[in-house]
This record gives structure tokens, sequence and C-alpha cells, in this order.
């Protein structure tokens, strides 16, 4: 299989300009998709603003997370997008014990764009319309704030379907490169901040995978899921005990490790005599998880090790995690293997295209 290198931040040759990038992104998109051109722009524009090397790799990447994603619809329609959001209202008007004909009095009124809200939650297509219609009744609804602030049922949004949480996260960390038309949710409902926040996610962080399958998994699972969970089938080799393959190495809670002990954690601490290391050290690296430095860590280099010595092939550094997807929109059984198997043959595709073209 052909290796997938991470991606370059200072490429060799000197990075293409405007023209010649644009013609590099529109050699691997998919041939029947409106509005090429834009599109070109849109990508390279965020390979251009975060300094990653538009080789045929990492644009057929991008270009097969989209195809999977949305099929190149920048505000894709979320089959079942009404009902998602009767069920939900349904729920928080239970929670907050409020009398059903309050709301349906509330849902009732006309709202800024001349219809009601029951007839927009009704017309429900776009997750950005979606958007929309929950900033008008968080801003013009009495209790607005108390019933919707801070919620929107579906977290993810546009052509790459970005965690919102993410694309916070990345303008915090990194100057966004556009000039905001509203909020940073209302950014990753447009193409170009889709675009931008899916390829930040995907590509802007180093990795040692082989392939490019892994990163696809990431994306859908969490960076250094794959990584992770590699490193949890080694714990479970080691100490003789299943353990789950999804890539979180301690609970979380809210974004931070929380006080319960996971199972990776405590099958660690019945190997900390062999491994040499105390349990705070221990919990110390495991807190490294989520960023590259984990492997350069001495709980990572003893654990596979100890692995590797106790068996008869060299454990693998890299494992599709096993997690099952839920989502609102999600109507079957899917998984993270599953998509990211998906996007991946898409890929292989797309450089037997970009091969053949060149």
């Amino acid at each position: 299989m052909r290796p997938a290198p991470a991606p370059r931040r200072q490429p060799a040759a000197p990075y293409p300009d405007e023209t010649e990038g644009r013609a590099l992104v529109s050699r691997v998109l998919p041939v029947p998709i409106a509005d090429r051109p834009g599109w070109a722009a849109d990508i390279f524009a965020a390979f251009a603003a975060l300094r990653i090397a538009p080789t045929a790799e990492n644009l057929c990447a991008v270009a097969s997370v989209i195809a999977q994603e949305s099929s190149f619809q920048a505000d894709p329609a979320v089959p079942g997008l009404s009902r998602i959001v009767w069920k939900e209202l349904e729920r928080r008007r239970a929670k907050y014990a409020i009398p059903q004909l309050v709301l349906d009095l509330a849902l009732g009124k006309t709202s800024p764009d001349g219809s009601s809200y029951k007839a927009r939650i009704d017309a429900l297509r776009t997750e950005k319309q979606m958007n929309a219609l929950y900033d008008d009744m968080i801003s013009e609804l009495p209790g607005g704030k108390t019933l919707f602030a801070g919620y929107n049922p579906v977290r993810t949004g546009g052509p790459m379907q970005v965690s919102v949480e993410f694309a916070e996260e990345q303008v915090r960390n990194r100057r966004y490169p556009y000039p905001r038309q509203g909020s940073v949710r209302d950014e990753v409902f447009s193409r170009r901040g889709g675009v931008y926040f899916g390829i930040a996610i995907l590509l802007d962080y180093p990795a040692s995978y082989s392939q490019m399958i892994y990163r696809f998994a990431d994306f859908n699972a969490g960076r250094y899921s794959s990584r992770n969970a590699a490193f949890q089938n080694a714990v479970a080799g080691l100490g003789g005990q299943a353990l789950a393959l999804d890539g979180d190495l301690l609970r979380y809670h809210k974004g931070k490790p929380a006080a319960q002990t996971s199972d990776t954690l405590r099958a660690l601490l019945a190997l900390r005599a062999r491994l040499q290391l105390s349990a705070a050290d221990i919990e110390n690296d495991l807190k490294l998880e989520k960023s590259f430095a984990f492997e350069q860590s001495l709980l990572y280099g003893r654990l596979f090790t100890l692995a590797d010595a106790a068996s008869t092939r060299k454990w693998p550094r890299e494992v599709v995690p096993s997690i099952a997807l839920k989502s609102p929109k999600i109507t079957r059984p899917l998984t993270t293997e599953w998509f990211a198997r998906r996007v991946d043959n898409r890929y292989r595709s797309c450089l037997e295209r970009s091969k053949s073209e060149s």
C-alpha cells in the first residue's frame, strides 16, 4: 500500500501561487460538481493559510472527505431534520417543565423572516437554516435564552461536517484567515469556513501514520484515536484482558480528564511493576494522549517495548478504532471503521485518477 506522509508545513519546492494552486486542486475534484472553480479556490486558500503542502495525497484526502460528508454541497440537506428538531424541542420542554400550550404559542409567533417559527421548523432542510432558526429563537422568543442558549441538536456542519467546538478552539489558537461574517458557528456552515476547519482537523497536526486511512479515522473519532487504539490493543495483549479500542485512554467530562478511572488506566496500573512507573507517572503520561508528545513519553515507549518482547510479532502502532457512531442525523448502525474505509476507497480512486491525468 502506498504510504501517506504527514503534511509538510514547508514544502521543499516554492509554495504554488494562487493560479497554480487552484489548478492542482481542480485536478483532483470529481468532474460533476457545481461551481468547480469556487471549490478549488476555497480549498487552496485553506491549504495556503495553514501552509500545508498541496500534494496529490493531501488534496485527494480532503476531496474524499468532502465527497463522503456532503457530496460537494456547501450546505448539505439533512434527511429528517425537522423531526430531529421537534424531538429535541419536546425533550427540552419537558426538562424545563414548560406547558405545551406555552411552547405552541411561542412557536406560532412570526419570526424575523416573516414566517412562524413552527413553519420554519417544518420546512427545515439544512443545518445552516437550523442555525439561523436557533439564533432567532434565542434572541426573539420569551425565555429563548433559557431554553435554547448554547444548545443545538446537531453540533457539526458544513461541507466537511466539522464540529463547531473544534472550530471555536481552532480560532482561539490560530488567527482565522477570513473576515468573519457572524459567529464561528456561522463560518462552519459556509463553504470557505467549513473547508478551512475541515482541512485543519484532518491534516494540520503531526502524526506517524503510514497510511491516510488512520487520519480519516481520526477525523471521525478525534485526533490520535488510531494511535491510541493501537496503544490500547498493546495494553490488552500484554495484560491479557479485553479493552475497548476506542482511542480514549482516560475518561473525560466536558473535554477534561474525569476523576473516574478508565479501563485503560486500570489495566496499566496492574502493569506498573513491569513498566517500572508509578501510578502518578502513568496517569501523567496518559494526559498527553491528545498530542503527538504521547509517543515520546516513557509510558508509551516502555509499554511497546514490553509488548513487542512478549510477542512473536511487533505490535501495530496504528489501529482503526472500534466506535459505534451516534448522532441525531444517523439512522442506521455505522462505525468509525465504516467511515474510514469508505473515505479511503474514495481517496485511492482519487490518487489513481490524479496519476492518470498527470
